[in-house]
C-alpha cells in the first residue's frame, strides 16, 4: 500500500486512496489509441485518420448525442482477443489509481446485436479479470447491462444467453437512452435475473424526463440492491430518506453529469454524502469524458471544497456498498483504514 504524505497534492492522495469503483462501462474505456490500433488489426475502416481525429470527435452535449457517438464505436471490437485488451487497458489504469475492487459494466446486445457471439464477448473480459488479482492487484468483476431502448424480450433473450456463464458474471443493470424507457418495462426480467442469483442495478440517469418516478420505481417495484446515477433523488425527501434507510450506493459521476447536463450535480453529490446516503465517485466512460476515478473525485473535492476526510468516506462508501463477502470487505476497509491513519485523517 503507498504510504500518503499529509502535506502532498490532493492528486497525490486520492491516487493513493484505497477504493472501489462501481459505475465504469468498459466500453466506454475504449481509448482513441486502442480504437485504432482494434481497427487495423481487424480491418475496419475508420472515419478518421489520427488519434487526434477520433478523440476530436468524442464532443457531445446530451445523453442522446454521446449514444450516438459511444455506440458505432465499439464495431472494432470482434474477437475474444479484442474485448480481454479492451479490460486489461482499464484494468491496468484502475490500478494505477488505487482501485482495489471494479465491478464493470459491459453491454452484450451492443455486441451480439453485430454478429460477435456472448460467448465471445465474455470469454474475452473474463480472461482479463481473471488474471487482475494477481497481476495488477485489482479484483474485478462483470456486471451485465441490458440496453433499455431495446426490447424487454431482447432483454430477456440475453439474460436467458447468459446462464451458461453465470459463474463469470456477478448482476445485471440496465443502461443506454432513459428516454420512454422506464425501470418498469423490465420488471420480469430483473425478477428473472433475481432468481437466477444475480445483483441488481439500474441506471437513473441524472435530470431524464420522469426522473422523480424512475427512482420510486426502482425502490419500490424492482427492488434494486444499487442504483447507477440517481442524483435527483435530492429532489424528493420521501425517496431521499428510503436510500438512506435502505443503506443503498448511489454510483455518481461527475464528470460525466458535467457533458450531459448543465454542472457535474456536484452539490447533489455533496448532499447526498451530508445526508448520510451511501454516495459514491465514479467514471463512468472516461475514454469520452476525459476522466478515470482519480479525476473525478480531484474534480468533485476542488468543485465543492470537499476535504480529504469527505473523500475518504467516499472511498467507504465505495467499499461498503460493493458486492463482496464480509471478510473481504473487512480487508479493503482496514486497508483504507491504514492509509487514512497514515496522512492523519479521520472521516468519523
Amino acid at each position: 500500500m503507498t504510504t500518503p504524505d499529509a502535506a502532498g497534492s490532493l492528486e497525490d492522495f486520492v491516487a493513493g486512496l484505497p477504493k472501489a469503483e462501481l459505475h465504469l462501462h468498459l466500453e466506454g474505456t475504449l481509448e482513441p489509441e486502442l480504437r485504432m490500433a482494434l481497427a487495423a488489426r481487424n480491418g475496419v475502416a475508420l472515419p478518421h485518420a489520427t488519434v487526434e481525429e477520433v478523440r476530436a470527435s468524442y464532443r457531445f452535449d446530451s445523453l442522446a448525442s454521446f449514444l450516438a457517438v459511444y455506440y458505432p464505436a465499439m464495431d472494432v471490437l470482434r474477437t475474444e482477443q479484442d474485448f480481454t485488451d479492451l479490460a486489461w487497458a482499464y484494468l491496468r489504469r484502475a490500478a494505477a489509481q488505487g482501485v482495489r475492487r471494479a465491478e464493470v459494466f459491459f453491454d452484450p446486445q451492443a455486441h451480439t446485436g453485430r454478429g460477435v457471439p456472448f460467448a465471445v464477448v465474455v470469454d474475452g473480459l473474463w480472461d482479463a479479470v481473471r488474471r487482475a488479482p494477481a497481476e495488477l492487484g485489482v479484483d474485478a468483476a462483470l456486471v451485465m447491462c441490458f440496453l433499455r431502448d431495446l426490447s424487454a424480450e431482447s432483454a430477456m433473450a440475453t439474460l436467458e444467453s447468459s446462464l451458461p456463464h453465470r459463474d463469470r458474471i456477478l448482476g445485471v443493470g440496465l443502461d443506454s437512452d432513459e428516454r420512454g424507457n422506464p425501470p418498469v418495462k423490465f420488471a420480469e426480467v430483473f425478477a428473472r435475473a433475481r432468481e437466477a442469483g444475480y445483483r441488481l442495478t439500474m441506471h437513473c440517469d441524472v435530470d431524464q424526463p420522469g426522473t422523480l418516478e424512475h427512482l420510486r420505481q426502482v425502490l419500490e417495484v424492482i427492488g434494486v440492491d444499487r442504483i447507477d446515477h440517481g442524483s435527483n433523488v435530492v429532489e424528493d425527501p420521501a425517496l431521499l430518506a428510503e436510500v438512506v434507510r435502505r443503506g443503498l450506493g448511489l454510483t455518481a459521476c461527475p464528470i460525466s453529469n458535467g457533458f450531459v447536463t448543465a454542472q457535474m450535480k456536484g452539490p447533489e453529490i455533496a448532499q447526498l454524502l451530508r445526508a448520510g446516503a451511501k454516495v459514491t465517485v465514479n467514471s463512468d466512460d472516461p475514454a469520452y469524458f476525459g476522466g478515470y476515478v482519480a479525476e473525478n473525485l480531484v474534480a468533485l473535492a476542488q468543485a465543492q471544497g470537499l476535504g480529504r476526510a469527505d473523500l475518504v468516506r467516499l472511498a467507504r462508501n465505495s467499499f461498503e456498498v460493493a458486492w463482496v463477502d464480509e471478510p473481504t470487505r473487512a480487508r479493503y476497509l482496514a486497508e483504507l483504514d491504514a492509509y487514512a491513519a497514515a496522512a492523519g485523517v479521520d472521516d468519523a
